[in-house]
């Protein structure tokens, strides 16, 4: 038996493909998933919670789903958003290849799915939506949102969702404690179990059309 967990970089059990129907952005898609990867099998309740509690993305800009899976984050991201490019970030190679699969299925040509260290050290992100790997472990998601949260640009909100069993308020708190002064973390949503947190930064506004 595999041990393959979502967060393995190159899981060990034979890719076989498998199709997924699901509805992201209105539009019904024909996907691929595979095992070795989050949810394999389902768009998973927190990442529906957090498409539910999620106000419309910025019109542009570059925009980051961190621990994308097989992609339905970057996916709703890609359509609502067209001129904008989504970086779907996982560490799990195959969840970035199913990504790749998945926005050439779906006729999405602005999600660049890569590693995390595929990410060019100066992009900043006008978005941040996440179902992060909570069972990943305390310090691992803590050294991940330290690493990615800060490049959040001024004026502009990263969405995370987190099921309250497995620690919302304790992560809230130390997100509130832990980034940089500008930021302001509050609960956004609360359904099914999951908590939607919001992290607004503060500062000049970069798109001056954009509303607050």
């Amino acid at each position: 038996m595999s041990s393959d967990h979502y967060f393995t970089g190159v899981p060990e059990s034979e890719l076989k493909l498998r199709p997924l129907s699901v509805k992201l952005a209105g539009q019904d898609l024909d996907l691929v998933t595979a095992s070795g990867i989050f949810s394999p099998d389902r768009l998973d309740q927190g990442t529906q919670v957090l498409l539910a509690n999620t106000p419309e993305p910025p019109p542009g800009g570059d925009f980051l789903d961190l621990g994308c899976g097989w992609g339905p984050i970057s996916l709703t991201l890609a359509l609502s958003s067209p001129h904008a490019r989504v970086w779907a970030v996982d560490v799990n190679e195959r969840a970035v290849d199913l990504v790749r699969r998945n926005a050439e299925k779906a006729g999405v040509t602005n999600i660049n799915a890569v590693l995390p260290s595929d990410v060019p050290d100066d992009v900043r992100f006008r978005t941040i939506w996440s179902n992060p790997p909570i069972r990943v472990g305390k310090n691992e998601l803590h050294g991940m949102l330290e690493k990615w949260m800060p490049r959040l640009e001024p004026s502009s909100d990263a969405w995370l969702v987190v099921q309250r069993n497995l620690g919302s308020d304790s992560l809230h708190r130390w997100l509130s404690d832990t980034l940089p002064d500008d930021f302001h973390v509050t609960r956004a949503a609360t359904g099914k179990g999951y908590r939607v947190l919001r992290a607004r930064r503060s500062g000049a506004q970069l798109i001056s059309s954009d509303p607050e």
